[in-house]
């Protein structure tokens, strides 16, 4: 990336690539599958399509407009930019980030929503729901995932994956991770036979909703 560019963009490509190394070096992804980005101001910094993380550096910024004009780089970007864009143009987001996780696209190919069997769905805005089928890179993909993530942080993609997105990469991140989680532990309760889940009531997840606006330390 040209020393020209301000700090800010370069800094954010660097979040984007250590964010993308993360996620395959938690097993989220698998070679060059998922893709993750971060908007600094109207410009969208993602990582670049079938190029393997390890291999990114600070010359290979891919860098988009919200209308999808590619403003830096040489590489192209992912092939599930529509699909970052769209929360991009939908959200306040600052970080969108897609994976392949095991558990969580195992659950999308069961449920369009994943059942309440911990409140760590209220991380993500409620229950989490999955996006209908339709093949990647696509409009109607971006469609069904805005529709899956309304009132939500995150969702599945049927038969595919995870989005989540952040007021930073670190937040979106974390809810990926919260997901893959959840799905897990569902996937994992579920299996033990003659037994069912007990799940929470809408009530109970509200509560803990509330009770997340004070979690955390304080400055």
């Amino acid at each position: 990336m040209s020393e020209q560019q301000p700090e800010s963009v370069r800094q954010a490509w660097r979040y984007v690539v250590d964010t993308a190394r993360r996620s395959a070096a938690d097993g989220l992804v698998v070679g060059t599958s998922g893709n993750v980005s971060a908007r600094v101001g109207d410009l969208v910094l993602v990582t670049p399509s079938g190029v393997p993380y390890d291999r990114l550096g600070p010359d290979d910024a891919v860098g988009v407009d919200l209308e999808g004009n590619q403003v830096i780089g040489d590489l192209g970007p992912t092939s599930e930019l529509p699909l970052h864009l769209a929360v991009y143009r939908s959200t306040d987001a600052a970080a969108v980030v897609h994976t392949h996780a095991v558990h969580a696209t195992a659950v999308s190919t069961l449920v369009a929503e994943v059942p309440l069997v911990h409140y760590a769905a209220a991380i993500l805005g409620g229950p989490v729901r999955t996006a209908a089928y339709a093949r990647y890179g696509t409009p109607e993909l971006a469609d069904a995932m805005l529709e899956a993530l309304r009132g939500r942080t995150g969702c599945l993609l049927a038969n595919h994956g995870t989005v989540t997105y952040g007021d930073t990469l670190d937040q979106a991140y974390d809810r990926t991770a919260q997901l893959e989680w959840l799905c897990h532990l569902w996937l994992t309760a579920s299996s033990v036979p003659g037994h069912t889940p007990a799940l929470l009531s809408t009530a109970q997840l509200a509560e803990v909703t509330e009770a997340l606006k004070g979690y955390g330390q304080r400055g």
